[in-house]
C-alpha cells in the first residue's frame, strides 16, 4: 500500500511495503542517496534523518511509521547557496575526513541545536554520543556544533 509523508517539503508517496526500512524508502523510492547505511541495527547514525524535527535513525525507522510525517534528509537541510549554520560550520572546521558519517552527524547535530540551541560542551558530547566517526574527527564536531550555535544566535 503506498505511503504519504512530506519530505523535505515536498508531499512524497512511496509505493513499498509497510514494513520497509525508511532508509531504503528515501534511497531507493526516492533517490535521495544522501542518507548513508551503516550498521543497519541503529548503532552508529550515518542513516540519521529528522523526522518531525526529532533525529531518528532511518535504519530501524518503518516506512508505516513515518506515514503522514514530514522527513527532512541531508539534502532538504539546507542548498549549496543557503547552507544551514551546521552546514556552514562543518565545512568551516573541516570536519569530515572520509564524509561517510558526515550526513548522520549534521541531522543529529542540528535535531540538538533545534532543542537546545546553546548545548554545553558535555550536552553536545551526549547528543553526538550515538553517531559514530570511524575517523575520529570528534573534537572537531564538537567545536562545529559550538560554532554552529553561535551562528544560529546571530540569525
Amino acid at each position: 500500500m503506498p505511503t504519504t509523508l512530506t519530505v523535505n517539503g515536498t508531499r512524497a508517496t512511496v509505493d513499498l511495503p509497510d514494513d520497509t526500512p525508511l532508509l531504503w524508502a528515501l534511497r531507493d523510492g526516492l533517490n535521495l542517496t544522501g542518507t548513508k547505511y551503516g550498521c543497519g541495527v541503529a548503532a552508529c547514525g550515518a542513516c540519521t534523518v529528522l523526522v518531525d524535527g526529532v533525529a531518528q535513525r532511518s535504519c530501524q525507522t518503518a516506512l508505516a511509521d513515518v506515514a503522514g510525517a514530514t522527513v527532512t534528509t541531508i539534502e532538504g537541510l539546507g542548498t549549496p547557496a543557503a547552507l544551514h549554520a551546521v552546514q556552514a560550520a562543518w565545512i568551516d572546521h573541516q570536519v569530515a575526513q572520509c564524509g561517510y558519517c558526515q550526513s548522520g552527524q549534521i541531522m543529529q547535530a542540528a535535531s540538538l541545536l533545534a532543542e537546545n540551541p546553546n548545548p554545553s560542551a558535555q550536552e553536545i558530547d551526549d547528543a553526538m554520543d550515538g553517531n559514530l566517526c570511524r575517523c575520529g574527527t570528534y573534537p572537531r564536531i564538537r567545536a562545529a556544533v559550538q560554532d554552529a550555535a553561535s551562528r544560529l544566535k546571530e540569525v
